[in-house]
Formats: structure tokens, sequence, C-alpha cells
């Protein structure tokens, strides 16, 4: 198992990419950031979560996500997993959401 806090700019976006053995747990603990997750049969899965409303979001092994920074300022993530990062495990593979709309977002 594994505990960490990441940041992220504001306006950037960090995935899409999979983990294909492990499930994840995000709660935006500074600042404001929409998750968006890849559901099988292809639809989006759009999910806040701020410092005023940290909700935390559940990502399943073998489901895409990314998540972008709505904030002004740097927001961070509290990230849980359950299983540790070890070096050269190549168990995230990198994905594309090409047909999402990340445009929406920069005005709210």
């Amino acid at each position: 198992k594994m505990i960490y806090v990441s940041s992220v700019n504001s306006g950037e976006i960090k995935g899409p990419h999979i983990h294909t053995r492990r499930d994840s747990y995000f709660t935006c603990i500074h600042g404001k950031v929409i998750f968006v997750i890849k559901k099988p049969d292809g639809k989006y899965e759009e999910i806040l979560s701020s410092e005023k409303n940290p909700v935390m979001v559940h990502v399943p092994k073998n489901f895409s996500s990314a998540h972008m920074n709505l904030s002004p300022q740097v927001s961070r993530i509290l990230t849980l997993a359950n299983i540790a990062w070890k070096p050269n495990d190549n168990e995230m593979k990198n994905d594309h959401f090409d047909d999402y709309d990340w445009e929406k977002w920069k005005t709210v």
C-alpha cells in the first residue's frame, strides 16, 4: 500500500493513463480538481473534488483516468493506492482522451 501527495499546476492536466495492477483513491486537499474516468463503454465520468468539498474518487485498475487543476493556484491531491509503486514495475500505460472536451473546464 502507498499514500502520497502530488501537486498539479493551474490548468495542468495529468494523465490520462491506466494502472493495470492497482486501484487508486484520490482526494483534492487544496484547490479544485476535476477527475475524468473513462468507463469500459467509452463514456466519461466527471467528479469534482476540492478543499471545500473533498470528494474521494475511486479509479479501479484497468480504468483510464486523468485530472485537471481548475484553481488559479497549485492544487494538491492526496492519493492512496492498494499496491505500492516500485521502479520498473511497468504497470502504468499512457492513454488518450481524444474525444474528450477539456476546453469546457478552462472557463470554470
